[in-house]
């Protein structure tokens, strides 16, 4: 039964725990790119600069777990399908995970605190995260070919992501300062949020199905395994994935630098750490808003212009902030036109991808889903490590030090740079990706070929 059969108020229920399974992922993601840095250089007395580094060596082993795991969900066979059983066996290990990584032992010596950050930080990027959110992010694929149906799983995922971030933006330090303030808070106030993922978890894997299957699979009736070298040399044939895969390592690359500066910018600049709810929130809640309004905009206008639109309204944002004078007001302001890019850039950047999954089956022959998207996977993590690696060389360079009652003018600027500008420039290099990106309009007549080619073969 195709998805678009399903009554609204199933498909509804089917479309929220899609999006159920990147609320989950965005507990932990969004508490590593917005808080980990801060808790290392503010609670548990790392260097910033060590911890930058190790950040940027773990997303390299980070990367190659991720094509990893791609193959062994291409070749997953379960009654559950590729993608959905890893969901259930990896949801608790990753709640722990998430825990160790907030529990450095204050007590140890400098070194042997970067070896127990290098371990926990390396357990939970490079493996458990890895093997949960690779099979999430082919689910999307898995589930429809519909392009609309895909933008609004998108949606849904986009808009359950950005419930998760705010919950971890809007109640991490309330109950880090709860739990006493200290860095044994940090360990208790993930211990809540860890269970919260696990449910989340659960609900993404029972409510889901994956409905989806390759051509030759259709053909046949047995599954179809394709050869690692192959896949490898499809993925390069395929130019969409290209521009996309380059498109989200230098987004997640901004998305490390921008998050994790959000703390030092409230607290250094506008003199109030608790301003890191207000400026999140603010961003979050009008993204949520504009998510429930997009679904009509990207049926009318397409993915790409939706995406590019959304781009414009980012930079504009930035500005506004650049240019607030550190005035509360217009801070708010600048976060609500973010929030609608981010609306924008949530509602398409992943049908994006699946997208690309279709279009490199129509001209290769070969559909892998799990490749495609650990290999994105890859890109973005290989920026998002070096975002961080940069965040904390940015911060080092400028003398940030944690334990200063007032920063240097030059630290003040290396935070600026990080929140403000570095953004501004990837959101231009996402503009120039864009304007080559015609598959929106290309998508049509190759499914119609790949439907033709799955019928020809079965007369």
């Amino acid at each position: 039964m195709p998805i678009s059969s399903l009554t609204n108020g199933v498909l509804n229920s089917y479309r929220f725990s899609y999006g159920c399974g990147d609320f989950g992922c965005n507990i932990i993601y969004t508490a590593m790119s917005a808080f980990l840095l801060f808790y290392y250089t503010d609670y548990a007395g790392v260097s910033a600069a060590a911890v930058g580094t190790i950040m940027l060596i773990s997303r390299i082993f980070d990367g190659v777990s991720d094509i990893i795991m791609g193959i062994i969900v291409d070749r997953t066979k379960s009654r559950f399908g590729k993608a959905r059983p890893w969901l259930l066996r990896m949801c608790i290990p990753f709640a722990v995970s998430g825990v160790l990584l907030f529990s450095v032992p204050v007590g140890w010596s400098a070194a042997s605190k970067l070896v127990y950050v290098f371990i926990t930080y390396n357990l939970v990027s490079t493996v458990i995260y890895t093997a949960i959110n690779v099979p999430y992010s082919a689910l999307n694929a898995l589930m429809t070919q519909n392009p609309y149906e895909r933008s609004v799983l998108s949606i849904f995922r986009n808009l359950l992501a950005t419930a998760g971030t705010l919950i971890i933006n809007t109640f991490t330090l309330p109950l880090v300062e709860f739990f006493g303030d200290n860095a044994s808070a940090w360990t208790k106030t993930f211990c809540m949020l860890g269970a919260l993922s696990v449910a989340a978890f659960l609900i993404n894997f029972f409510g889901t199905k994956e409905r989806v299957k390759p051509v030759l699979e259709e053909e046949t009736g047995k599954a179809a395994v394709v050869p690692v070298k192959e896949g490898i040399k499809a993925l390069f044939k395929n130019k969409y994935w290209i521009m996309i895969t380059i498109m989200l390592a230098f987004f997640f690359m901004m998305y490390s630098i921008n998050g994790g500066a959000t703390v030092y910018f409230a607290k250094e600049i506008l003199g109030n750490s608790n301003l890191v709810a207000t400026i999140n929130s603010t961003m979050n809640i009008a993204q949520i808003v504009c998510m429930f309004l997009i679904a009509a905009f990207v049926k009318k206008f397409g993915k790409r212009n939706v995406f590019a639109a959304g781009l414009v309204l980012n930079i504009i944002g930035m500005l506004v902030l650049a240019y607030s004078g550190g005035a509360t007001v217009v801070i708010v302001i600048s976060s609500i036109i973010r929030g609608l890019g981010g609306a924008c850039g949530g509602a398409t950047m992943w049908a994006m991808v699946s997208d690309t999954i279709d279009y490199g089956e129509w001209k290769t022959g070969y559909r892998t889903e799990g490749l495609v998207n650990s290999a994105c996977s890859f890109g973005y993590k290989i920026g998002n490590g070096l975002g961080s690696a940069m965040l904390g060389w940015i911060l080092a360079a400028g003398g940030y030090a944690g334990e200063a009652a007032v920063q240097t003018d030059s630290a003040l600027l290396s935070i600026n740079i990080c929140f403000v500008w570095i953004p501004i420039a990837v959101y231009v290099v996402g503009l120039i990706i864009m304007k080559f990106w015609k598959l929106d309009k290309e998508f049509d007549g190759i499914i119609k070929d790949l439907k033709d080619c799955a019928g020809a073969q079965k007369e």
